[in-house]
């Protein structure tokens, strides 16, 4: 096979029968849209510098606890971009948004009816739903992931000291339903003390989003969901800095009094509370 001198090449090569990655078509498109970005803005040595610095720093500022390539895809929209095309509208399957850089594995499970707070501070929400088909079959034993920030606007991975908190998993029961304990969401702001916060002071954005909690959830043969819901009155919806907010996915936070009882008679030491319904729908599997 003969070399291929550059990215562009790959093209060429395959026209001639040559066997190539397919993944190589990805970085062919890019690196055309690369060279007429440059062109176009007629980019200076100097800028090419800067740009490097930049994403140097993005690259040593990530680890394990912080991913700044996730922040930086969300703050310029290609990660909202990427959802939306790889999840056109199916029916009434529930709509899709962006995954978020805090999402981690082997969360706590707890029953259905049970807390996921885990010691996050913050005004109680009771969540409830069902997660059916599109033709409306109640999905039994689907997995939920549910994760969120404290009233602090801060998730429990951002803390200095190891903790599990406002994060969890359970299962829907025969009928599809599901029903938690969380903590009412509130608006924070991404992390914004580093090379992705620098890219958004320099452009006058800010780094908030709109008060949200986190879903991902499974179940044999569907395809896999991954969305928020949002508060509806939150005034962050029209300028979320990842571009999530989808209207479908915006929902009644009802207030409860403190003296209103409890759908599972939960003693709530005389604190206010709230509760929303969301129901689930997922597309069939491919």
């Amino acid at each position: 096979m003969a070399m291929i001198e550059s990215v562009g090449d790959s093209r060429t090569a395959a026209a001639a029968g040559e066997s190539v990655d397919p993944g190589m078509w990805i970085p062919d498109t890019e690196e055309r849209h690369l060279h007429a970005f440059i062109r176009e803005v007629r980019l200076t040595e100097g800028e090419w510098e800067r740009g490097i610095e930049f994403l140097t720093a993005t690259g040593h500022i990530t680890d394990d606890r912080r991913q700044e390539f996730i922040l930086l895809s969300d703050v310029l929209g290609a990660s909202m971009q990427t959802v939306t095309v790889n999840n056109e509208a199916r029916g009434e399957a529930t709509e899709a948004t962006v995954f978020g850089p805090f999402f981690v594995e082997d969360s706590p499970e707890v029953p259905i009816g049970g807390d996921i707070a885990g010691g996050a501070t913050g005004q109680p929400c009771w969540v409830e739903g069902t997660v059916r088909t599109a033709d409306g079959r109640p999905l039994a034993g689907a997995r939920i992931e549910v994760w969120e920030a404290d009233d602090n606007g801060m998730y429990d991975v951002q803390y200095d000291e190891e903790r599990t908190s406002a994060r969890a998993h359970l299962f829907s029961d025969a009928d599809g339903r599901y029903a938690f304990w969380a903590l009412t969401p509130t608006p924070y702001p991404i992390p914004h003390d580093g090379p992705v916060g620098s890219l958004l002071a320099a452009v006058g954005r800010s780094p908030m989003r709109a008060s949200h909690l986190h879903f991902m959830v499974t179940a044999p043969g569907m395809r896999r969901l991954v969305t928020h819901i949002f508060v509806r009155g939150d005034e962050l919806l029209d300028s979320d800095s990842v571009f999530g907010v989808k209207d479908s996915l915006i929902m009644d936070f009802a207030e409860q009094s403190a003296d209103a009882p409890a759908p599972d008679g939960r003693d709530l030491d005389g604190s206010a509370w709230a509760r929303v319904e969301f129901d689930i729908v997922l597309a069939d599997g491919e």
